[in-house]
This record gives structure tokens, C-alpha cells and sequence, in this order.
């Protein structure tokens, strides 16, 4: 019985640490990945149109679309520079709030009284040495031309503009060290996009539901368009913990089997300790499928014992994670102090079931030998 309740415990609390991973990845990204995502099925862009636009805003459920350009560029910021990922986005992105929470410095303003401002990544201010509040040195940002090379006129070769930096975010390292967010205007001028963009991004209104709103999209707009949600923006990432909490949930299954082995021994001891007791009750008129049932309901107590104890252990060791930190990530540089943990009960349901079963399965063996039991006769 404590096999089948360590066993329990233990499968519980690890879905429960992968569900708290998996959220605290998504909250992560939540800050810098749209709802929905549009991109042209082919090539890096499309042309935006007020036809196209229509159309995406008469779907129900659609909120906020921002129209963003995005792509590489040489940025330099006094005697330093680097290439980053500039991200121009439309007046409207802030309605989205995205980068509300994850400013450290500065604000998250990208046009103020006429005069625009760069948010860029904590990683890229850190190689630079931004500071925003120096209002006198500005971010210089080179984009190459589609020209031939002339000895006579190089800067004709690139698009120079320059933008001040407004505020600095820290959401993930991935994205720290290389995006810097920019008007959009800035970014179709530095650019040559005009009328093109990357990608639009998606805010759905809050009594609608993403999945539902992202399949009329793809409904409406056709194969002419990629449109993805939050997680197929990472697929890799996602599938990856998936397979893990896959695997770690078949270890344990083995690992909740090899424990009912328990069980079956236990009955089977039982079953040749009590063949006289058998043989009483068989003679008393009890039949087979009588005497299985007795060993069957035996078994049950063990597991459902067993279960309880497990899901109530494991339950109380989560619980404990949660509010207090116990156990800590052991790096000063994680995101977390603590591991995460977020309970679910569709994991104890299925992991109650999955004991039910097994043990079941050890007690029918022994369940199976008890009912074949002869009467014994004496002379």
C-alpha cells in the first residue's frame, strides 16, 4: 500500500511541476507573442490594404490589430554597436499592453509629442550602454539599399535614421539581446517597405475564444496567409515539454506497476494462507465468482487505500511548493527563485484511474487462483 501511495504521490507532483513550467513559459512569452499572428504564407511580406483590413476586423472576436515590420538592421549608439531585430509597430500596440509590465526603465511610449522613441531589449542596452535618460544621444540605425556599390556616393548604399531610446524591457534573454521596438512609421521609412508589412498581430476581446477567432481567420482569409496562435508561434518549445511530461508519465506508470507487484504477492500469500477459510465458505454454499469478488474487493482496499493516501500527499507537498518555495531552481540567475507547480485535476483524476486500473489488474491473478480453490475434506 505505501508503494502504490509513494508512486501516486510522486506521478502528481511531477505533472504538477510540468504544468507549472509550461505556464510559466507561456507567461513568459506572453509579453512579447500576439494572441494571433498573420504572416504571408510565402515570402517575409504582404501588402497591407484597406480591403484586408476590413475584412479582418469584421471577424467576431477580433480586438486590437497591429500592423508591425520587422527585420534586421545595424544599430549604433555612440562609440558602440551591434546588429538587432527592429520591431515597428502601429500607434495601436499599446492597446494590447503587452509592454506595460516588463519595463525596467524608462516608459513604454514610442511617439511622444511629436518625437518618436525606441524600446529596446535590457540585453541590447547592456551591450551599448544605453541610457535613457540621456535625451542628447540618439540610437543611429543603418538598413542596407537594394543599390549597386559607387565609389562616389556610399551612403546611397543604406538608409540611415536616428530615434532616441524611451525605455528598456526585460521579458527573455532571447529577446532581450536582440529586439528593439520602433514606430511603425519609422520603421516602413528606415526600411522602403511603404505599404507592406511583416505580420499583423491580434488581441481577441475577452468573450471570445482565441482558438475560435484564429480558425474564422483561417477560414476568411485563405492559404495565402499563415495564422497562428500563442503556442504554434513556438512549436518546438511547447511539443518538447509535452514529450517530456509524456515520458516522465510512462516512467511512473512503471514505475506505479512494479509497486502493485505488492499487491499481487500480498494476495497471493493470502490465497494459500486462507485455503481452509476458503474451503469453509465454499462449503457453506459460497461459488467462485464469490470468493473472487472477496479477493478483488481485497485489492481494492489496497489501492483505493493507497490512492487516496498518494493523491492527498501529493496534493499537500504541491500545495506547500506553491506558497512557501520550498525547493528552490538552485541558480541565482533563473527567472524563478522556486520551481513552479500548478495543480490540475484532470492529473489526479487520470492519475486515481491509472492506480485503479493497475492494481486491478495485480489483484485478478490471485482473485483468479482463490475462486478454483477445492473443498477441503478430512477422514
Amino acid at each position: 500500500m505505501l508503494g502504490v501511495a509513494f508512486g501516486t504521490a510522486a506521478l502528481v507532483i511531477v505533472l504538477s511541476v510540468f504544468n507549472g513550467l509550461e505556464s510559466l513559459i507561456r507567461s513568459l512569452y506572453s509579453s512579447f507573442d500576439p494572441e494571433i499572428k498573420i504572416e504571408s504564407a510565402e515570402g517575409k511580406w504582404f501588402d497591407s490594404s484597406e480591403a484586408l483590413r476590413a475584412t479582418i476586423d469584421q471577424v467576431p472576436g477580433v480586438g486590437v490589430v497591429s500592423e508591425i515590420i520587422e527585420d534586421n538592421a545595424l544599430i549604433r549608439y555612440q562609440e558602440a554597436e551591434m546588429v538587432v531585430r527592429i520591431k515597428g509597430v502601429s500607434e495601436n500596440f499599446m492597446e494590447q499592453q503587452r509592454l506595460d509590465k516588463v519595463i525596467v526603465h524608462g516608459g513604454p511610449e514610442l511617439n511622444k509629442e511629436g518625437i518618436n522613441y525606441a524600446v529596446v531589449g535590457l540585453g541590447v542596452s547592456y551591450n551599448l550602454s544605453i541610457s535613457p535618460k540621456d535625451e542628447f544621444s540618439a540610437l543611429q540605425v543603418f538598413y542596407p539599399k537594394n543599390n549597386q556599390a559607387t565609389a562616389t556616393n556610399p551612403s546611397g548604399l543604406y538608409t540611415q535614421k536616428s530615434i532616441l531610446p524611451g525605455g528598456i524591457f526585460a521579458i527573455e534573454q532571447k529577446y532581450d539581446q536582440q529586439y528593439v521596438f520602433v514606430p511603425l512609421e519609422f520603421a516602413a521609412a528606415l526600411f522602403q517597405y511603404g505599404q507592406r508589412r511583416t505580420s499583423f498581430e491580434i488581441k481577441t476581446t475577452p468573450d471570445y475564444d482565441m482558438l475560435e477567432v484564429q480558425a474564422e481567420l483561417i477560414s476568411v482569409l485563405g492559404d495565402a496567409y499563415l495564422i497562428t496562435n500563442k503556442d504554434q508561434q513556438h512549436p518546438s518549445l511547447f511539443k518538447a515539454i509535452k514529450i517530456e511530461k509524456l515520458f516522465s508519465l510512462v516512467t511512473f506508470f512503471f514505475i506505479l506497476a512494479l509497486a502493485s507487484l505488492s499487491i499481487f504477492f500480498t494476495l497471493n500469500m493470502l490465497v494459500i494462507e486462507k485455503q481452509k477459510d476458503i474451503s469453509v465458505l465454499l462449503a457453506m454454499g459460497a461459488s467462485g465468482r464469490l470468493i473472487k469478488s472477496i479477493f478483488w474487493f481485497e485489492g481494492a482496499i489496497i489501492s483505493i487505500t493507497g490512492a487516496v493516501i498518494g493523491l492527498l500527499l501529493g496534493f499537500a507537498i504541491c500545495s506547500i511548493q506553491i506558497k512557501f518555495g520550498i525547493i528552490s531552481m538552485g541558480m541565482e540567475t533563473s527567472m524563478v527563485s522556486a520551481y513552479p507547480v500548478e495543480m490540475q485535476f484532470l492529473d489526479f483524476l487520470y492519475t486515481a484511474v491509472a492506480v485503479m486500473i493497475i492494481t486491478f489488474l495485480a489483484s485478478y491473478r490471485p482473485a483468479s487462483v482463490a475462486s478454483k480453490t477445492q473443498v477441503i475434506t478430512h477422514i
